[in-house]
């Protein structure tokens, strides 16, 4: 429950947290109602399971070598973020003119080192799986997501970084 009047605001939005709240419909539910009439809801969420392409590398591989750890896939774990679940949340929370769009980001890497440093901090679930692995695991999961990605000329590695925005109006 947010602690606003109904009504209180022009818009809500909401940025890479939908998926990590227990019950996203009540989410949208409160953003709507703290949100004038004519007002605007929105969010957007990492496409987990399509175009987050660092993280589908990632998982494809960990799926690959472990498919007990597919569960640990945020792809599989967040299923709201998809432009159908996106859209459905918003129609039950009584909003219309509904836009779902992708947001997509060049994120290029200069080589696999730049690529792979990220998954061994240990925190977040891919980085927590990588460092949860002993050496030998690891160093087969390193060459398995080498393997996978797209290398340019150069040795630098294009990938993308879609969200998904989604609006409504109440």
């Amino acid at each position: 429950m947010l602690s606003f009047e109904s009504e209180a605001f022009d818009a809500a939005v909401s940025g890479l947290v939908l998926n990590f709240v227990p019950q996203p419909d009540q989410m949208i539910a409160e953003m709507a109602r703290v949100a004038r009439n004519g007002g605007m809801v929105a969010v957007y969420v990492w496409d987990y399971a399509g175009k987050m392409q660092m993280m589908r590398h990632f998982w494809n591989a960990v799926a690959a070598l472990d498919p007990a750890a597919q569960d640990l896939d945020e792809g599989r774990r967040f299923p709201v973020c998809n432009p159908d679940p996106l859209k459905k949340l918003f129609q039950n929370a009584g909003l219309f003119q509904i836009e779902v769009h992708p947001i997509d980001i060049s994120t290029d890497f200069k080589d696999f080192n730049d690529y792979w440093a990220p998954f061994l901090g240990g925190q977040g679930p891919a980085p927590g799986y990588a460092m949860s692995l002993s050496e030998e695991q690891r160093a087969r999961l390193r060459q398995r997501i080498y393997n996978s990605l797209p290398f340019a000329l150069d040795g630098s590695i294009p990938l993308t970084a879609r969200a998904w925005s989604v609006k409504g109006s109440k």
